[in-house]
């Protein structure tokens, strides 16, 4: 063989190994971003129990083909603390089972399948202008691409077989045990695909160069190297417990499966089966039974892993954030639930600033206040980094359910800083004026801005309730309440005007201090209030194509 047809053949290798890698991508990533929204919200609803999350890890993965995905949609939840770690690593108990089904489906003859499948995943892509439809069609043709790869990497692997340079490197690996563990885990790091590289695996044994003991150290090392990307991208030590939970279970399945490797190819010539099929079911029975093994010690394995990695101490200055890794800036539903989680901590130092201006009004203080504007500052900062979070979230788009998601997010935290601002620049000065000429509130108006100040903490609590569980009822009663704040400031205005009337001592000035308090007390509540209005939207419109839907059944 010339040189020139070996740099053809491995231009060809190369090619056909991208575009298996490319199929596994495309069909991840299209089901993410159309239907990664709804599955996290199962996810995080049902997934109580470690039977139902280990069929659960199945399904799921089943679906997306992508282990890794699982793993770091299963470790937003226990992040977030919206899931157990349990629970969790049962999910990713069933992701790994979930994983050799892909693996399984591509390992049939599926010839006439490829055209059929882009075809199909074309007109599907084009049927209607809708995320859900394009991300299935994406996803069909993301699928007919990899048996397109399969079948390329066969005929390619075909031609390279009788070369002496491939028989040279896979004499290499026969009898090093350790090297063949190696490369299958760098490979498998590289590609970010156990599935793929596991396909390739199969394709290899197939030239008939691999004893079946090498072909099963590979699959080892593939499932090693699968568990390691979503350790790596980890951003806190609570995100790490889950997929250090994984690699730990894995790595333990290899050390025992590479002590009873004997053992294993001797069953593997009683079984009769062929090395490609050996590798398929191989790499099945180890998940498997794995998950059997460790479904019932997810438990104390859980507390061990929380032991190990503690939760780290809260950042000096509250306005840095926590929780936004740089992992869910490509899958979008991460992403999205890293910034509420950080919303809420806008949510929160909005509550303390309110708690700090309540007592300000009882007893002026140059401290108080100080510390209200260095919260305010915090405030204004963590914003600032939600907002730039969200516009790099989904550089390769976002579902409509996602973009209608992250709009709610934006609003809640531009609406909760303008409140921030209010309560530092206005109100804070508005508090400490009449201190500063030895004055204070009158007991009158300590109890109407008491008042107000009451009805604007239960309005936080149902913005984010509104927020947080995207609660139409409770959003709704936001806005409402928008008339009984109304009202407190009106009857508090009217009242003092007329105390002012009777009081001819009174100071002008007094006077008008507290009627620029009650407004920017209302001013406070509507940007509370405002919260409301993109959940009426998006939720509303949902119901009404949902009656359209059931009215055209």
């Amino acid at each position: 063989m010339t040189t020139q047809s070996g740099t053809t053949l491995l231009v060809h290798l190369a090619g056909a190994i991208a575009l298996l890698l490319w199929g596994s991508h495309m069909i991840s990533t299209a089901l993410q971003r159309g239907f990664g929204t709804p599955l996290r919200h199962w996810m995080g609803r049902h997934l109580t129990n470690r039977w139902m999350a280990l069929l659960a890890g199945v399904a799921i993965t089943g679906l997306l083909q992508s282990s890794t995905a699982v793993s770091l949609m299963a470790t937003s939840f226990t992040a977030a603390g919206t899931l157990s770690l349990a629970p969790a690593l049962a999910v990713m108990l069933g992701a790994n089972v979930g994983s050799t089904l892909v693996v399984q489906l591509m390992s049939f003859n599926t010839e006439i399948a490829v055209p059929l499948l882009i075809l199909s995943g074309f007109v599907v892509f084009k049927l209607r202008d809708h995320s859900g439809f394009e991300s299935a069609g994406c996803a069909l043709i993301g699928l007919g691409q990899m048996l397109l790869a399969l079948g390329m990497l066969s005929a390619t692997l075909g031609h390279i077989e009788t070369t002496p340079v491939f028989h040279a490197v896979m004499q290499g690996l026969e009898g090093d045990t350790l090297i063949a563990l190696m490369v299958a885990i760098i490979l498998t790091l590289v590609c970010h695909s156990s599935v793929a590289v596991i396909l390739l695996i199969a394709s290899l044994a197939a030239t008939g160069v691999m004893t079946p003991v090498t072909a099963m150290v590979l699959v080892l090392g593939a499932n090693i190297g699968g568990a390691l990307p979503p350790l790596l991208n980890a951003g806190s030590a609570v995100a790490r417990r889950l997929p250090a939970g994984n690699l730990l279970v894995r790595g333990a399945g290899c050390v025992v499966a590479l002590a009873l490797m004997p053992l294993l190819g001797k069953l593997a010539a009683a079984f009769e089966l062929t090395t490609p099929q050996l590798v398929v079911m191989f790499h099945t029975a180890f998940s498997a039974v794995l998950a059997i093994i460790f479904i019932g010690l997810t438990g104390p394995l859980a507390r061990a892993l929380e032991r190990f990695f503690p939760e780290e101490p809260r950042p000096a200055d509250p306005g840095m954030p926590m929780y936004l890794d740089e992992a869910g800036l490509d899958i979008a539903y991460i992403g999205l639930s890293n910034s509420v989680r950080e919303s809420l901590r806008v949510a929160d130092m909005l509550n303390v600033m309110l708690d700090r201006l309540r007592a300000l009004f009882a007893a002026p203080d140059p401290l108080k206040a100080g510390k209200i504007r260095q919260a305010d500052q915090s405030l204004d900062g963590l914003s600032a980094a939600i907002r730039a979070y969200l516009a790099d979230i989904g550089q390769e788009g976002l579902s409509d359910s996602d973009a209608d998601r992250a709009q709610e997010i934006l609003m809640f935290v531009i609406n909760i800083e303008h409140a921030g601002d209010i309560l530092s620049s206005s109100l804070t000065q508005l508090a400490t004026r009449r201190g500063r000429r030895g004055e204070q509130f009158s007991a009158f108006e300590l109890h109407n801005i008491g008042l107000l100040h009451a009805e604007i903490l239960v309005s936080l609590r149902l913005a984010i309730t509104a927020f947080l569980g995207e609660d139409l009822a409770a959003a709704h009663q936001l806005v409402a309440r928008k008339e009984v704040v109304r009202q407190i400031e009106a009857t508090a205005s009217r009242e003092h005007f007329r105390k002012l009337r009777d009081d001819k001592n009174a100071w002008a000035e007094s006077g008008d201090i507290f009627q620029r308090v009650l407004r920017d007390y209302r001013r406070v509540h509507h940007h509370i209030a405002a919260v409301a209005y993109p959940v009426i939207d998006r939720l509303s419109d949902d119901e009404i194509v949902t009656d359209e839907s059931r009215a055209n059944a």
